[in-house]
């Protein structure tokens, strides 16, 4: 059977960061986003419309032309891009909906999950004073910023059979396999090269994917997403081969990538990093 997903889950460190930002608890903390578990802790994450727009401001770093953004066409509305997905890789990879008396509406086939932490919210403040003020004889502003340290995990699935084809009768889009192919190998230097935008002025971190499993599947699954766990900073390799196992009648490839020497011991089973993504990007040669 044809391939038609490629997903990725990656884990990342971040030793000292405050990575998105959510609604404030008090006047002068800045608070982080934060889900609890079953277990009754917090843990951090960063949104995945972060992420998606991380990738975004990435896509434009590597050299890609974006869609600009306009506004709503309606009251009230929502700002969109300008929804031409023939002419712009991120309408075509991120979606877009114009909504107006015909809504136009192309549904991402990029999929991409909140990083999460794998490690709770130990209640960790950054303490800070601002003295911008002092000069001109105001006092000086004392804030809190909420920050954390440890791995994260997040996960992207590329619909492969979608990129470059329209769903829809009312909008453009019909790529030749040469640019369906370009398309997500720039998106695949985009997520090798993941970089935060927001919150980078004071906590500047690197969110790149420091391990990797990557999958083509015949059929459409996150298969890693909550398969890809560690354990005193060690990757659980055990359930890894299990994931595999339980799906090998629908896993074409698959693969392994790590930064060498960043954990406290290298798996043999695990490329460099940018072998992985070189051995993914040839995986989209039997795909288009």
């Amino acid at each position: 059977m044809q391939a038609k997903c490629l997903t990725i889950t990656y884990l990342t460190k971040a030793s000292y960061a405050s990575l998105n930002g959510g609604d404030k608890e008090a006047d002068n903390i800045s608070s982080i986003k934060k889900i609890q578990m079953s277990d009754g802790k917090e843990y951090p994450y960063k949104s995945s419309q972060a992420i998606r727009r991380d990738l975004r401001e990435q896509l434009a770093v590597l050299g890609e032309e974006l869609s600009e953004t306009e506004t709503a066409k309606q009251d009230k509305g929502a700002a969109t891009t300008q929804g031409k997905p023939q002419q712009f890789i991120d309408d075509d990879l991120f979606g877009f909906m114009q909504a107006d008396k015909v809504t136009i509406k192309r549904t991402s086939p990029v999929r991409v999950s909140p990083l999460i932490a794998l490690e709770p919210y130990r209640g960790e403040l950054d303490f800070a004073t601002n003295y911008m003020g002092v000069k001109a004889g105001g006092n000086p502003n004392i804030f809190e910023s909420e920050i954390h340290s440890g791995f994260y995990r997040g996960t992207i699935l590329v619909e492969l059979d979608r990129v470059g084809i329209a769903d829809a009768s009312n909008y453009e889009l019909n790529l030749s396999n040469n640019e369906k192919k370009r398309r997500v190998s720039v998106l695949l230097d985009a997520i090798q090269t993941l970089w935060g935008v927001g919150r980078q002025s004071r906590f500047l971190a690197d969110i790149s994917p420091k391990f990797i499993c990557g999958a083509l599947l015949t059929v459409k699954n996150p298969i890693f997403l909550e398969c890809l766990t560690t354990n005193d900073s060690l990757v659980n390799m055990p359930l890894i081969e299990s994931t595999v196992n339980d799906f090998k009648n629908v896993v074409k490839d698959w693969v392994l990538g790590e930064r060498k020497g960043f954990f406290e011991k290298d798996l043999e089973q695990a490329l460099p990093m940018g072998e992985a993504f070189v051995k993914m990007k040839k995986w989209l040669d039997e795909v288009y």
